[in-house]
C-alpha cells in the first residue's frame, strides 16, 4: 500500500481559526496519526475519505489520485473505495446487525430486507463471530459487538483502506485492550491497510507500524513504534 497525502486547510469560526498543513508519504499497512485532541487528525482522515475538501493539495492511494487541487481531481466519497469508521459506529439504529453490515451492498436508500442475506455479508458475520446476534439491533449488543459491526460493515465493500476514528473512544479499559489485541491479529489476516488515529500511546504500540505525530495542524514528528513508547524523528520545518 502506498499513500502519498498533501492537505491544506483553512478554518475559521466565531471563536477560532484553524489551519491543517498535512504532508506525508508512507508504505505501510498500518498508519498511526497520534496527537492530542483538536490537533487536526480526524480532519485529515475525512480529507482522505472525501469528506472535507481541501483547499489545496494532493491524495493518491495505490497510485489512484483522489483529489489533486491543481487537476481539478475530486472523486466523489461513494467512488474512493475507502472505508471510514466513525467514533460512535454510527450503526443504523432502525437495523438489525445483518441489515447494518448489507447496507454498504445497497444503491439508493432502501435499506437491506430483513431476510436476504448477500454472500459478502455473511462472509463478514461468520469471521467476525456474529452469527448469534445478527436479528438484533445495535441497542441490544455491547461495545464490543457494535465495534465488531462496524467493521463487518466497512469491510464488506472490499475497500482499498479502512480508515478507523479513536475506533476504542467509547469502550471500557478491559475491553479496549482485548479489542486492540483482536483488530490487530484481524489486520494481519486479512491484510488490509489501515490508518488509525487516536490519542492513547497504547493504541499507537498495538496498531501502528508507522506513526505520525500531529500537532496544531501539522506533522511534528514521524517514525515507528515500539513496544512502550513510539519513537519519532522531528519533521523540519516547513516553509510557506
Amino acid at each position: 500500500m502506498s499513500m502519498q497525502i498533501t492537505v491544506r486547510k483553512r478554518l475559521v469560526s466565531q471563536d477560532r481559526q484553524f489551519g491543517l498543513d498535512i504532508a506525508f508519504e508512507s508504505d505501510s499497512h498500518r498508519i498511526a496519526l497520534f496527537g492530542p485532541s483538536g490537533a487536526g487528525k480526524s480532519l485529515t482522515l475525512r480529507a482522505i475519505a472525501g469528506l472535507l475538501a481541501p483547499d489545496s493539495g494532493r491524495i493518491v492511494l495505490n497510485g489512484r489520485t483522489l483529489f489533486d487541487s491543481e487537476s481539478g481531481i475530486d472523486v466523489r466519497p461513494q467512488e474512493r473505495r475507502v472505508a471510514y469508521l466513525f467514533q460512535d459506529y454510527a450503526l443504523f439504529p432502525h437495523l438489525t446487525v445483518a441489515q447494518n453490515i448489507a447496507f454498504g451492498l445497497s444503491r439508493g436508500w432502501r435499506n437491506p430486507t430483513r431476510r436476504a442475506l448477500p454472500p459478502e455479508a455473511a462472509r463478514w458475520i461468520d469471521a467476525f463471530g456474529l452469527r448469534e446476534i445478527v436479528n438484533q439491533y445495535p441497542a441490544q449488543i455491547s461495545g464490543g459487538q457494535k465495534q465488531r459491526v462496524a467493521l463487518a460493515r466497512a469491510l464488506v465493500t472490499s475497500p482499498d483502506i479502512v480508515l478507523l476514528d479513536e475506533p476504542f473512544s467509547a469502550l471500557d479499559p478491559a475491553l479496549r485492550t482485548r479489542m486492540r489485541e483482536e483488530l490487530r491479529s484481524l489486520q494481519e489476516s486479512l491484510d488490509v491497510p489501515m490508518v488509525v488515529i487516536s490519542h492513547d500511546p497504547q493504541d499507537v504500540e498495538i496498531l501502528g507500524d508507522h506513526v505520525l505525530e500531529i500537532r496544531e495542524g501539522r506533522i511534528y514528528g514521524s517514525g515507528t513504534a515500539r513496544r512502550h513508547a513510539p519513537v519519532y524523528a522531528p519533521m523540519p520545518a516547513r516553509v510557506a
